[in-house]
């Protein structure tokens, strides 16, 4: 019984790491169409802003008690995007300026 227990808590870690890459995969994309210009930032910089925006953005959902509703919960993922948005430009404009002397 505690065999499976674990297999099971296993098998749930490595969906949920699989998962967030993907959520923020997304939300990054979506966060760099919605910026206007270029970001010139990697993909795996994209990836991480995306997961942290995920993970802030499902925490303030539950302070205000809109992360868990009937249906597709539409306020918890706006603001997920819109901390992607802010994250993104905060780490383009920091990565973007590595590198330039002035």
């Amino acid at each position: 019984m505690a065999g499976r227990l674990v297999e099971f808590l296993e098998v749930a870690v490595i969906w949920a790491i699989i998962s967030s890459i993907i959520i923020g995969l997304i939300l990054g994309v979506v966060a760099r169409l919605i910026l206007p210009g270029k970001q010139n930032i990697p993909i795996w910089l994209t990836i991480v802003v995306g997961i942290v925006a995920a993970f802030i953005g499902n925490w303030l959902a539950g302070l205000l008690g809109v992360r868990v509703t009937d249906g597709f919960d539409w306020i918890r993922h706006l603001i997920q995007v819109v901390l992607a948005v802010i994250g993104i430009g905060v780490v383009a404009g920091v990565y973007g300026k590595k590198g330039v002397r002035s």
